[in-house]
């Protein structure tokens, strides 16, 4: 299954000409993550408190298409590979125009590392991987 977040673009997302500035699309899929997180019940302030951090160890993006002032994006994100320690995830941004056609905007593949407070990387909780492994592995973006 695919988790989608929407997102508009306002007009501290763009440079001056109007287009999204690109390390702002950073931050779309960073919302989106947390958002996916919360949808599965866990906070960021939850984790915390259980000593699970989640913190980006790697990421390679490409930009398809710029996305502009007062866009309506989609946030989209698939699990690739989930391990004890953290997970690879598939995270596009695409804009939807009339009759569901996509115009892709950015396409991702971010690593995402568990660390405890230290910065030493921990297991994630044994809740949260049932609840990724039931919500997000298989279907292709």
């Amino acid at each position: 299954m695919v988790f989608e977040w929407p997102i508009r673009v306002y007009i501290e997302d763009t440079d001056a000409g109007g287009i999204v500035y690109y390390a702002n699309y950073l931050r779309f899929l960073e919302r989106a993550r947390s958002e996916w997180l919360r949808s599965l019940g866990f906070e960021q302030e939850r984790l915390r408190q259980q000593n699970c951090l989640f913190v980006v160890h790697d990421v390679h993006i490409r930009y398809h298409r710029p996305a502009k002032l007062d866009d309506e994006l989609t946030v989209q994100l698939r699990i690739e590979r989930l391990r004890k320690t953290g997970m690879t995830l598939t995270q596009r941004i695409v804009r939807y125009h009339e009759h569901s056609q996509e115009t892709e905007i950015i396409s991702a593949q971010v690593s995402i590392a568990c660390v405890n407070e230290l910065g030493k990387p921990t297991a994630m909780p044994v809740e949260i991987q049932a609840a990724m492994n039931q919500s997000l592995i298989g279907e292709p973006l």
